[in-house]
């Protein structure tokens, strides 16, 4: 088991967390991964996830690697995974790409690798072994990447996929699919 690290930094996200009752790490990913699934409205502010008691994987993952930078918490890193989406791996998202006769479509998802081994604290029924056998690529990428950057990377990694791939589907068809299955698992 980790070391529990306290949260002793005085930034403004660690005091927030610490009018929570949230005072150390193990609290504070107790926390994140039974907060709902939902996106906030700005994925740049990161203290929204505490504000609106929601976030996305993203959110919730930048959020917990930004405390344990401003922390001191060491051998934490954002990754940036992109892996095959589809309804084994990601139950929730129903039977969206079966009406369409596709296998799957490649999805950002953002998760930490802690002192070796991937942590996904996006629930608390989320478990990285799902998709593990699944994922294409995988970056180690800052807080501030999971607003524009991680959108963009994800926007031109589908665009390539659907060219070397011969997806009968244009890039505005299989985005649109995807918001789909994105909005099956908010619900």
């Amino acid at each position: 088991m980790r070391e529990n690290f306290e949260l002793v930094s005085s930034d403004e996200l660690t005091k927030i967390l610490k009018k929570s009752n949230i005072s150390s790490w193990n609290e504070l990913t107790d926390f994140i991964k039974n907060l709902p699934y939902g996106r906030n409205d700005n994925r740049t502010d990161l203290s929204l996830v505490l504000k609106d008691k929601k976030g996305t994987c993203s959110s919730k993952h930048a959020l917990l690697k930004e405390i344990a930078s401003l922390n001191a918490i060491p051998n934490i890193k954002l990754i940036l995974g992109i892996y095959k989406m589809n309804s084994s791996n990601t139950p929730k998202i129903g039977d969206i790409l079966v009406k369409v006769n596709l296998q799957y479509i490649p999805e950002a998802h953002c998760y930490l690798f802690i002192d070796g081994e991937r942590i996904d604290f996006t629930s608390r029924n989320s478990d990285f072994n799902r998709i593990k056998n699944d994922v294409l690529l995988e970056q180690e990428i800052e807080p501030h990447q999971v607003a524009q950057f991680k959108v963009d990377f994800h926007k031109a990694f589908i665009k390539t996929w659907i060219k070397e791939q011969n997806i009968p589907f244009s890039f505005n068809e299989i985005w649109e699919l995807r918001e789909q299955c994105i909005t099956n698992l908010s619900a």
